[in-house]
């Protein structure tokens, strides 16, 4: 019977999961060159923590607070329409800050305002995208694929902190945006060849705001996805110091020559793409509840050691161990969230997701950055660290009994 099924089970490559794959690493891949460049730009012209601060809170909360809204979106219209529009909006918002700056009127204010917008591109695009894949994908293989999205997502990452560090030494900070808008219209150019259904939906309203109580409303009486969300909570605002001011730290200890820049991204991703591998080879965690606690552990651990490292090359050998952890916490979370969640309330239950975990790096941004000004950010990287790992053991043994509970239930599901 098990021979019976393997057979009749759906390959894990179709022609929808390869262009789905090309259309979202392309957008990627120049949205992070963009991204690096401005937050290298904008640390090599100030050297200061407030105004790291506030691109962070440009990047961020637009992104947050039209997630209320675009989970909703995700559950009521095509996830597919959804994504190429955004895509197009931040394309056509970088393609604006690039002529602002071709006509010489270069100014810190203007990438802050036009990365509030390319937020809110983003922040309609994610819960959509992440929505859309079971749509997508056969639920055998959700967990591969995710393992081989990283790697390749990984992989592209590796090489636009290379790409961001050129092209902003050589040619300037306007190459890079333009590089954006083409990566953009390509993407939105493959992603129009695939062909999706609309999502399924049983109980959405004729009020956005209705349906956004509804999704509130299932995420946090599932415990689940509940204890999930608790949980990156309060691990996305303890990872802000080692998500935004690692560029700060190498500058201000090591130097801030571009190419140690470079290298303090370049080592992370390879370590993630390294660790997407090991995700896509394995194929399945038999306890994914686990995987998130270890991660978070490991991190932890990663991120305090880096408050001490003493050498450069010794901060990266650090910065590129934590990377191996990041697929492996990403793909156990969107997994769980996939296989868990009712398909017709996956757009907003992301979103609850992008909330949370959006509202706690702002958050944490605009205590540690103006920290950042006053005492070393070594120590806030130590104290911050040893708490993610407190938080991930925690996790693990409040959460873990759920999932025995859940695994318990898919064969009474199956029959």
């Amino acid at each position: 019977m098990q021979d019976t099924i393997q057979q009749k089970a759906p390959p894990l490559f179709t022609k929808r999961v390869v262009l789905f794959l090309l259309s979202q690493n392309l957008s990627i891949f120049g949205s992070s060159v963009v991204g690096f460049a401005i937050i290298w730009y904008i640390t090599l012209e100030t050297s200061s923590g407030i105004y790291l601060m506030l691109a962070t809170l440009a990047q961020m909360v637009p992104h947050l607070l039209i997630s209320l809204y675009s989970g909703v979106w995700a559950d009521r219209h095509s996830r597919k329409i959804l994504i190429m529009l955004s895509d197009s909006f931040i394309a056509v918002a970088t393609l604006v800050l690039a002529l602002i700056f071709s006509l010489g009127l270069e100014s810190i204010w203007a990438i802050l305002a036009v990365s509030v917008i390319r937020s809110i591109g983003s922040g309609v695009q994610s819960p959509a995208v992440n929505a859309i894949i079971p749509q997508l994908v056969a639920e055998e293989h959700l967990m591969r694929i995710q393992g081989i999205n990283q790697s390749i997502n990984s992989a592209l990452m590796l090489l636009s902190p290379a790409v961001g560090g050129m092209m902003l030494g050589l040619f300037g900070l306007v190459s890079t945006f333009y590089l954006d808008v083409v990566t953009a219209t390509l993407a939105v150019l493959v992603f129009s060849f695939i062909k999706v259904s609309k999502p399924k939906q049983s109980e959405l309203t004729h009020s956005v705001v209705a349906d956004i109580k509804v999704g509130i409303s299932y995420t946090f009486s599932h415990p689940i996805l509940r204890n999930l969300l608790i949980c990156y909570g309060f691990s996305f605002f303890l990872i802000t110091p080692a998500a935004i001011l690692t560029p700060l730290l190498v500058e201000r200890t090591f130097g801030s020559e571009v190419w140690r820049l470079t290298l303090n991204e370049m080592v992370w991703t390879g370590g993630a793409l390294f660790g997407g591998l090991l995700v896509s080879l394995k194929g399945t965690f038999k306890n994914k509840v686990h995987a998130i606690a270890y991660s978070l552990v490991a991190f932890g651990i990663c991120f305090a050691l880096l408050g001490v490292a003493p050498t450069f090359l010794l901060y990266l050998i650090i910065m590129g161990l934590g990377g191996i952890f990041v697929p492996f916490l990403n793909t156990a979370e969107i997994v769980m969230i996939q296989e868990t969640t009712d398909e017709d309330k996956l757009g907003r239950v992301f979103s609850m997701v992008q909330i949370l975990s959006g509202s706690a790096i702002p958050l944490g941004i605009l205590i540690f950055g103006p920290l950042a000004d006053r005492v070393s950010i070594q120590l806030l990287l130590s104290i911050s660290g040893i708490l993610l790992a407190a938080v991930g053991l925690i996790y693990g043994r409040t959460a873990s009994h759920q999932q025995v509970i859940k695994k318990s239930e898919v064969p009474i599901q199956g029959q």
